[in-house]
């Protein structure tokens, strides 16, 4: 099992939305950076456990945890014209998006913020602090757990 960070804007989608969400449980899609999207693709496994962050909005930070359920599958949007992110370079055969399906385990009664996360020493080299704009990140077993303890 891998532990990961899944960024996201909480007015477009946020872990309230995954709590309404049937089964609590839903497609995280329409990733649009080649590393988050390498990511995705190559190493994120069904049983992997994510933290939910809101970035953008009023209480930026870890918002709770989500367990991979489905593993990356081409990113349905990259095939709609009408779609925003429709990808005229994409074709069904030779995908370049993928996403996968999440289920949420946890919502924390606060957001574990930003700031908290940056005033932690032990928690310097998180990529969330070193690269902080990557919409998919690795998250160390040690510093999951360390984040855990900030709840």
């Amino acid at each position: 099992m891998q532990y990961w960070l899944f960024k996201t804007e909480p007015d477009v989608f946020g872990i309230d939305d995954l709590a309404r969400a049937p089964d609590q449980t839903a497609r995280w899609d329409e990733i649009r950076n080649y590393q988050a999207r390498n990511f995705l693709r190559d190493e994120v496994r069904v049983g992997d456990q994510v933290f939910i962050y809101h970035s953008s909005c009023k209480q930026v930070g870890i918002a709770g945890v989500a367990e991979v359920v489905r593993g990356a599958y081409p990113d349905p949007s990259q095939f709609e014209p009408s779609h925003a992110l429709f990808d005229v370079k994409a074709a069904p055969g030779s995908p370049r998006w993928f996403c996968v399906d999440i289920r949420l385990r946890e919502c924390f009664s606060q957001v574990i913020p930003l700031r908290q996360i940056k005033a932690t020493a032990a928690l310097a080299d998180m990529t969330l602090v070193r690269q902080g704009r990557l919409s998919v990140q690795p998250v160390s077993a040690a510093q999951w757990q360390l984040v855990l303890k900030l709840r």
